[in-house]
């Protein structure tokens, strides 16, 4: 740069004209994709991603070709057909029999429901309600934007982000950036209509990461003291349940089972007492699909009749959910409208129970000959296979291929069934102790973990299942518990688990539990007497008080740890899977462990520094620290020797700016000699000022006398920018 050009003017090395609008579009595609980004996930689950993406892009590109040619009142028209026509296509894809139901106070309040926290995956037909959604919000909000309508654009992206946080299905990054986006068209907007500068930009870029580092910092979900399993150190902060009959279940990292008491079982049966089942894998969780009815007296039974079992529950602290033995058919105990029924066949509290709040069930279970489920054939119902063998698009093919060589040797769903229980139960590690895997569950703990707990084993065995089209569900419930008498059970949080549930033709749903059981027995022996021993209340009961009980043995079978031997279950669905021997050669197919190399951050983290980073480097910008930071490193390099008066000329330009930094300004229309004979006596500067003349203005310099000129600017930027008068500017 020219030392007789630029000086005064007040422009920056590196400042720009902003296009603002660039920023708008930039940012809209932001606050579309944060919304978009969810519907696809929704898509993804339960079919229809590649089309949802085509229905994404194609909005877009609609709405900014209309902004160009259509007046407002006809885009408004085409909006509209595109909202009513979604409406009739999400009519005509729900199933006959359930269309009768969708009267005008049923849609209010499911409309309601999903502004209240509903799942848009828990919806019956969920990506057809995506898919017909998707393309009003997109395409009005590219059209306002082109038409630089742009507080009315955010309006329109802005109510799709909030109906997709308040269902739920948003996360904190993706509301994040979808706020701060929206928050980002607005200002760019603004500096569009009105004119800006790029400090302007530069502030705003800061208020708006300041804005998402904060808010990311301070979100925090309050603990509730009624759930039994507690997420350890390393996991997400606030209190998960395994068992509490929520909506939907997100598989995290390690966990501390609770050694509290919560709740009494009176029952013949000794049974695995469950609380949820969940339909739809999500990659990362488990949702349950359909809606939940009020209990009417009666529920449908196993497809073979059974056997009745009763149980009376009493709890013995607050308690979210009606643990029961599969499969219900009758509740007492509990007004009917305390109590609802999923579309799964699980019951549930409209309400926490109380303490000493009990509740009789009738179940009806089968007793299943294993010789018979081993011919089993796989003439399923449409429904079954409809809803119970779905998997995300995006599920690695890897997961197929290993399903495959477990079950090379099987024939039946049953076997099957086996083959992978078994192949998981010698392969995986127990371990409550775990780093949350990134992308899909089962995969990563198939091919990257060597250790997990329940809900990874069961995850994964669903998934495998259903790559060979077995329909299975994932459920949550507690093991038996510890037995304090004839007929009875006191069951803690630590017997809180989950397993998986096989759908056989003509037997219905039976239960397989892949986590191997003596590990988990030690695990949860070893919490038991740990609290014990540090005194932790609620712990134990009058019951439980009466005997010690002793560790249990390798290949126990119960979930207590009494000295009294537990009765052999009499229902299907509890254990004719459970530690059979394996089908076929898994030796062939075990994974040998692999060095996977230091842990990745999470992509929350990733995106938080990255926003972090976008936001320091705005302030370097606004500060103009970056500048500086950049002349004070020129300012002490000696540069290229390879022309002498080109050396010369920069060992002058060096000299200005730093005279220019600790003396005063060169003014406008002053000569480089007369600026530094007023600023300076130092002969130095006049040995740098006479031969930057004669390399600008004489026959040129030498090789000496460039060197010279370039060591006495050396001298004098180290003597004048010393801590006793630092450099500044």
């Amino acid at each position: 740069m020219s030392v007789e050009a630029g000086r005064g003017d007040g422009v920056l090395p590196g400042s720009f004209d902003p296009d603002f609008r660039i920023a708008v579009y930039c940012s809209l595609a932001v606050l579309t994709a944060s919304y978009g980004r969810v519907l696809y996930h929704v898509t993804d689950v339960v079919g229809g991603a590649q089309l949802m993406l085509a229905t994404l892009v194609g909005s877009v590109a609609l709405g900014v070709a209309a902004g160009w040619f259509l007046r407002v009142r006809t885009a408004l028209v085409l909006t509209a057909l595109f909202l009513g026509g979604g409406f009739v296509v999400y009519f005509l894809s729900v199933p006959e029999s359930q269309r009768a139901l969708l009267s005008a106070d049923r849609l209010l309040s499911d409309t309601a429901a999903l502004l209240t926290g509903l799942s848009v995956l828990r919806l019956t037909q969920a990506n057809v309600w995506a898919l017909s959604v998707a393309p009003t919000p997109v395409f009005l909000s590219w059209y306002l934007a082109v038409r630089r309508r742009y507080v009315g654009s955010v309006a329109v992206g802005g109510a799709a982000l909030s109906l997709v946080v308040l269902t739920g299905d948003a996360g904190t990054v993706t509301t994040l950036a979808g706020v701060a986006a929206a928050a980002a068209v607005v200002g760019f907007g603004t500096l569009d209509r009105h004119g800006g500068t790029a400090a302007q930009v530069d502030t705003l870029v800061i208020l708006l990461a300041a804005m998402v580092v904060v808010a990311a910092t301070l979100s925090v979900v309050p603990a509730t003291r009624a759930d039994p399993v507690l997420p350890d150190g390393g996991s997400p902060s606030g209190v998960t349940s395994l068992v509490n009959a929520e909506d939907r279940l997100e598989v995290i990292g390690s966990i501390s089972l609770s050694p509290q008491v919560q709740f009494t079982v009176e029952s013949r049966v000794a049974a695995y007492w469950t609380t949820s089942t969940y339909d739809r894998y999500t990659g990362s969780g488990w949702v349950r699909s359909g809606d939940t009815e009020p209990y009417a007296g009666q529920l449908r039974g196993p497809p073979s009749g059974g056997t009745e079992v009763e149980q009376t529950v009493t709890a013995e602290t607050e308690v979210g959910a009606m643990p029961a033995t599969w499969r219900p058919v009758a509740v007492e105990g509990l007004p009917a409208d305390r109590v609802q029924v999923t579309a799964q066949g699980t019951i549930r509290p409209t309400t926490t129970l109380d303490p000493n709040e009990s509740y009789t069930v009738t179940s009806r279970l089968n007793r299943p000959d294993p010789s018979d489920l081993r011919v089993t054939g796989d003439d399923y119902p449409d429904w079954v296979v409809e809803q119970y063998t779905q998997l995300p698009a995006s599920t690695p093919e890897r997961v197929a291929e290993r399903t495959r060589a477990v079950t090379a040797g099987a024939e039946t769903p049953y076997e099957k069934a086996v083959a992978i229980e078994s192949y998981l139960e010698s392969n995986k590690r127990y371990s409550l102790t775990v780093d949350r895997p990134e992308g899909s569950v089962a995969d990563a703990f198939l091919f990257e973990m060597d250790a997990g707990y329940c809900t990874y084993y069961a995850t994964a065995m669903v998934t495998m299942l259903r790559t060979e089209g077995v329909p299975a569900r994932f459920v949550t419930g507690y093991t038996t518990g510890e037995r304090v008498g004839e007929g009875k059970w006191v069951v803690r949080g630590l017997d809180s688990h989950a397993w998986v549930q096989v759908y056989l033709p003509e037997t219905g749903w039976v239960r397989f539990d892949p986590t191997p059981v003596s590990a988990r027995e030690s695990a949860e022996f070893e919490r038991l007497v740990d609290a014990r021993e540090s005194g932790e209340a609620g712990v134990d009961t009058e019951g439980t008080l009466e005997s010690t009980p002793v560790a249990p043995a390798d290949g126990t079978e119960s979930g207590d740890a009494a000295t009294t031997p537990t009765p052999t279950p009499i229902g299907g669905e509890e254990s004719v899977g459970t530690q059979s021997a394996p089908a076929g050669d898994t030796e062939a197919v075990a994974s040998a462990p692999t060095d996977a190399g230091p842990d990745l951050p999470s992509t929350e983290t990733l995106v938080l520094w990255g926003v972090v980073l976008v936001g320091v480097g705005a302030a370097v910008r606004r500060t103009g620290a970056g500048t500086r930071a950049v002349r004070a490193v020129w300012l002490r390099r000696r540069g290229p020797r390879r022309d002498p008066d080109a050396a010369a000329v920069r060992a002058f330009e060096r000299l200005v700016y730093l005279l220019e930094c600790q003396e005063r300004p060169r003014r406008t229309g002053e000569t480089p000699r007369a600026y530094v004979e007023r600023v300076t006596t130092d002969d130095r500067t006049r040995l740098i000022l006479r031969t930057y003349e004669r390399a600008r203005y004489g026959d040129g310099v030498g090789r000496v006398a460039a060197d010279a000129a370039t060591d006495a600017v050396g001298e004098l930027v180290r003597e004048r920018t010393l801590p006793t008068r630092p450099f500044v500017r």
